[in-house]
């Protein structure tokens, strides 16, 4: 997996998110006492509202993003939304008022709804072979996962330390070192995008892209399925360690660090299993999975008083973020294979924009239900629409196409694509799964 690293220009860029994502970290643990400095008892409404802020800068801002990617250049976007993020964590120290961190979370959430699809667009450039492209994404998913776990741990021994403002500071660093790696890469020239369109219709492309394509809207509901799960254990870890089964606040941390370490754990088995084994077949199980660790939970979450709850929602907890990673790892790859090369940034920003409008949706309904209607009732709403979202995505994924045999007749015979063409008539002609690039603009016919 680690061979990627031998790029270069991979090297950097994933170094730069690395770094960014500790940043990220560290002021998301910042912000929490800031909020609690400034709304006192209040301050789980005021991050609440912040989270729900976030996500509609992330609904809202990433189509907008598609539809200037092609008038931007890449490199100056990316390093303007980290310039920009690094100026609202310098801020965020020297606010006393809650509308201003709504203020500022906003403009830093609109960055990063910037940075990410980008980045996200740039990566099947920089490795345009699918073995390499693969290895990069688990990595971006082990990446994402280690942020979880050790960036609080991180936090609180500096927080041993310093006072909690500090810690922007290591944010401020982190989207700073981010923009300078950016700079240092050498990024691919971007294929020429369409033109003649409107700037609406650039804003709408991606999400077109998505409703035409039978697996994206598959993925719109997988989407849905890991939203549901994932809400379960982000809003509701801490009533079920603290209120349920009486563990200290420790036990809080240990149990979110299970959910990362089931998420990891599939995302190093992963690479070598996409070798052999089908996007498709590998989401839509891992989807599947998640409302079968739903009745697991119902099972924890009915059980009055009993000793093994404890490590069954560790168990549990393992088990979503294990699903959730068989959805979410070969995302990049499907949307690689169903959007044209110079449509993948307004692709992935559309994926950006529609997936967290499931979180939109999830994070408030587990909240909510939870105070109102306890938590059983809220295990079997967000497991049923699992549920629902992985049965209806199997029903709307089609099976994956066959290899299909196509001719090249604008390729040189020493071109790397065509090592196992064979020369015919008219050019050379080989067989595979096709993927929508440059040297497939468009779907391919079976050849005569």
């Amino acid at each position: 997996m680690l061979a990627v690293l031998r790029n270069r220009t991979y090297r950097l860029l994933f170094t730069a998110q690395v770094i960014a994502l500790v940043g990220t970290g560290l002021a998301t643990v910042a912000l929490g006492l800031l909020a609690y400095d400034i709304a006192g008892a209040d301050a789980g409404s005021v991050l609440g509202t912040a989270l729900a802020i976030k996500m509609a800068a992330y609904v809202a801002i990433a189509p907008a993003v598609g539809a200037l990617a092609d008038r931007v250049p890449r490199r100056a976007l990316m390093v303007g939304a980290d310039l920009i993020r690094a100026a609202v964590a310098l801020s965020l120290p020297f606010v006393d008022q809650v509308w201003q961190v709504y203020v500022l979370v906003f403009l830093l959430q609109s960055a990063s709804a910037a940075f990410t699809p980008t980045f996200q667009a740039v990566i099947p450039d920089v490795l345009p072979e699918e073995r390499d492209y693969t290895r990069a994404l688990s990595l971006s998913r082990l990446a994402y996962d280690m942020e979880s776990l050790f960036s609080p741990a991180l936090a609180a021994a500096l927080l041993a330390l310093i006072s909690y403002n500090w810690l922007f500071l290591g944010t401020v660093a982190g989207f700073a070192a981010s923009a300078l790696l950016v700079v240092s890469a050498v990024l691919p020239k971007p294929a020429a995008a369409p033109r003649g369109e409107g700037v609406y219709a650039k804003a709408t492309a991606g999400a077109r892209i998505f409703f035409s394509t039978p697996r994206l809207r598959a993925l719109l509901l997988l989407n849905l399925a890991v939203a549901a799960a994932g809400a379960m254990v982000t809003v509701n870890t801490v009533v079920y360690v603290r209120s349920e089964l009486g563990l200290a606040a420790g036990s809080v941390a240990l149990a979110l660090g299970a959910y990362g370490a089931g998420s990891m754990a599939v995302a190093l088995l992963l690479p070598r299993t996409l070798d052999r084994v089908s996007d498709r077949t590998v989401m839509l199980r891992g989807a599947l999975l998640l409302p079968l660790v739903f009745a697991a939970l119902a099972a924890i979450t009915l059980t009055p008083s009993a000793s093994w709850r404890w490590p069954a929602l560790l168990a549990t907890w393992a088990a979503f973020g294990a699903a959730a990673s068989m959805v979410l790892t070969p995302t990049g790859r499907v949307i690689r294979r169903s959007a044209p090369r110079p449509m993948l940034t307004q692709a992935f920003a559309a994926q950006f924009s529609l997936s967290h409008m499931a979180w939109l949706v999830t994070y408030p309904l587990a909240g909510w239900l939870g105070a109102t209607a306890g938590l059983p009732y809220t295990v079997a709403v967000l497991g049923t629409t699992a549920l629902a979202a992985s049965v209806t995505a199997t029903h709307l994924w089609p099976q994956d196409p066959p290899p299909i045999p196509h001719i090249h007749t604008d390729l040189a015979a020493d071109h790397p694509h065509l090592g196992d063409a064979v020369p015919v008539t008219h050019g050379w002609r080989h067989t595979h799964v096709t993927t929508l690039d440059d040297l497939h603009p468009e779907p391919q016919r079976t050849a005569a």
